[in-house]
This record gives C-alpha cells, structure tokens and sequence, in this order.
C-alpha cells in the first residue's frame, strides 16, 4: 500500500511539473502573439521592451492617436475616450468620455498644471492626475485650430477669421486681431511677451500679448501655413504649402532659413535638439539640418520620426517598417519589421519610443545603450 501511494505521488509530482512547463510554454507564446513587436525583432534592432499594455477598446471602437504631454502618454479612441498612461511604466492614471463620439478635438495641449483642448466649442481644462474637468468654458465662436495659452490670456483662432483673446481667469475676450488680407488663421502660439498666429495666405503674425498692436509680419511664405507652429528656443519652425519649411527669428520675424522640398506640404515638422523632420507626401521623410537649413538624408515612405538616440533616428514607415539612420554620417543603418504597429507619435523629450494599434495595444520601447 505504502509503495502504491509512493508511485501516485511521484506520478502526480511528474505530471504537475509537466503541465507547469506546458502552462509557461503557452503563456510565454500567448505572450509573444500579442506583442507589437516580437522579442525577436526587438533584439535584432537593439531595442527592449520597456512595457506593453491593452486598452479596454470596443470591439466597435479603433485608437486613433496617441500625445506625449510631460510625464504622461494619451490615447484616444474614434469614440472620442480619451486614456491617460504613466510614460514610465505604463499604468492607466485615468480614462474618461471626452466629449461625444464625432465632436471635433482640437489639439490636446499641457499649460502647467492643466491639459487644455478644444472639444466641439468648447475650451476645457482638465486635471492630468485625475481627469476631472477643472473648468469648460463654451466658445460664442467656432473655433478652427489648437488654442494657445500664457499667465493671463487664451489665443483662440475662430472661423471668423480673428485671433479672440481671452483672460485665462474668467474667459472674458478683452480684444481680437486678424490678418490684414483678412486670411483664415491655421496656427496660433504663445509666449509671455508676444503671440504669433499664420495663415492660410502664408502670413506669420506677431502681436503684443496683451492689446492688438503687431510687433511683426512675415509674409514671405506663398503658401498656407501649415499648423502647428513649431516653437524652439528663440526660432519659430513651420511649413507651407509652397513646398518650403521656414525657419524664423521669434523676435524679429527675419528669416533665418528656407528648406525647398520636392512636394505641396501638409503637415508641421517636428524640431529637436539639431534637426528638423519633415514629412514629404509621397516622397517620404526628410532630415534638415537646424542650424543651416540644409538636406541631410530621405527615407523613403518614412511618415514619421518616433525618437533619438545617441545620433541615430529612428522613423516609422507607411509600410511597416522602423528605419534606423545615422544622423551624423546621412547613412541608413537597417529597419525592423514593424507590421502590427499602426499608431505612433513622436517623442522629442528622450529616446523612448511609443508605438501602438488600432485595437488598443500599446507599448512603450527604448533602444539598448
């Protein structure tokens, strides 16, 4: 009796270890079938997994874009929910309606303490601990692009075409500006000491922050400004639809450089610490040097940079593909198969790379130093 009941032990003690084995076999290939992107993949690129994670989207529902604002990464869904990520690990800090399903969201933007955006007409602002809505203040006009924000004012852009100026206290409009050719505002940033709006008509305007007294014009663009405006440090970066990204003088509004590309531009380039990225339709995704204004390399069907890393850029592809150059040498250094990746946006602040798909995966990369 004693050795029959050895024997089932034993037989018991093998079979649980087996299934042990089995079960971390199937959880390790669930887990490798649901990632972005294979640990294969990432290892022959150099890159690690940092986190990944699932968004409780609706069958019925897709993620549409993703915002980088400060310590914090932003999803939203076609149904106009919006999820707030930890960058660092990825734990959901909240998720809310933020507004109805096909009301228009102009730009997610964080002012301080406050995320500020656009929802239909109205200015909102949130808390980005929690996502309770702080204050929302309904526009008496239709606005037609982001709002922008120093101490004291809101700078609306309205289909009225004029800039109305609001006090950030109370959202009393105290004055409102427009072009002189009367042309639809596209753009509108903001400083302390001035804020500049461009236009449809390839106009870049400075006024006084305060009263409606331009400080400066530009209008040497030919096409429409194409927003946002990139503001860096004492420059302003922008695009037109002229073919030519512009490089200016915040103060002055001279023009430091112009960048001539092969196509009609529909999109703002992203700006970092030496290099201008701007997307190309239908050529692809072109490096210019910040400080001249020169060509420094082409990927071709690139749509988009996602991060730097010790001089290498990586950028996405409309086909798939990670692209990894080499900033200092223009050299194509090899691509990573990134087919299940269909959102993504760009991070400037550090080599982090955000990726994500329309069912609500996303994932947080970073390449091995």
């Amino acid at each position: 009796m004693l050795r029959c009941r050895l024997v089932l032990l034993v037989s018991l003690l093998v079979f649980l270890g087996v299934w042990g084995c089995v079960s971390q076999e199937v959880v390790s290939q669930w887990s490798v079938s649901q990632a972005l992107v294979s640990p294969e993949l990432l290892r022959a690129g150099n890159l690690e997994m940092l986190w990944q994670k699932e968004l409780p989207i609706r069958q019925t529902e897709s993620l549409e874009r993703l915002f980088i604002l400060g310590n914090r990464i932003y999803a939203f869904s076609d149904r106009n929910h919006i999820f707030s990520l930890n960058r660092a690990n990825g734990n959901v800090i909240f998720s809310r309606s933020f507004g109805p399903a096909g009301f228009p969201v102009l730009g997610l933007e964080l002012y301080e303490d406050e995320v500020l955006s656009i929802v239909g007409n109205k200015l909102v602002e949130i808390n980005p601990s929690t996502g309770t809505e702080r204050r929302a203040k309904r526009l008496a006009i239709n606005a037609i692009c982001p709002a922008a924000r120093n101490s004291l004012y809101f700078y609306v852009g309205g289909a009225d075409r004029r800039v109305h100026v609001l006090r950030a206290e109370d959202k009393v409009q105290v004055f409102e500006v427009a072009a002189e050719d009367d042309s639809k505002i596209t753009s509108i940033v903001a400083d302390e000491s001035f804020f500049v709006f461009a236009t449809d008509s390839g106009s870049c305007v400075s006024i006084a922050p305060d009263r409606p007294e331009r400080l400066w014009q530009f209008v040497d663009a030919a096409g429409s400004i194409v927003g946002p405006i990139v503001k860096d440090a004492k420059s302003l970066f922008f695009a037109s639809e002229d073919t030519n990204v512009y490089r200016i003088n915040i103060r002055t509004g001279g023009l430091d450089w112009k960048h001539q590309t092969a196509a009609v531009l529909d999109k703002a380039p992203v700006v970092t610490e030496g290099v201008v990225y701007q997307y190309v339709r239908d050529k692809g995704l072109t490096a210019i040097d910040k400080g001249s204004g020169k060509f420094m390399w082409q990927v071709p069907k690139g749509v988009e940079l996602l991060a730097e890393a010790d001089e290498k850029a990586y950028v996405i592809t409309r086909i798939g593909e990670l692209v990894v150059m080499d900033n200092s040498r223009a050299k194509r250094l090899y691509s990573i198969n990134f087919a299940r990746v269909s959102r993504y946006a760009a991070n400037i602040a550090d080599s982090k790379i955000y990726i994500a798909d329309k069912d609500g995966r996303i994932a947080c990369l970073k390449p091995i130093e």
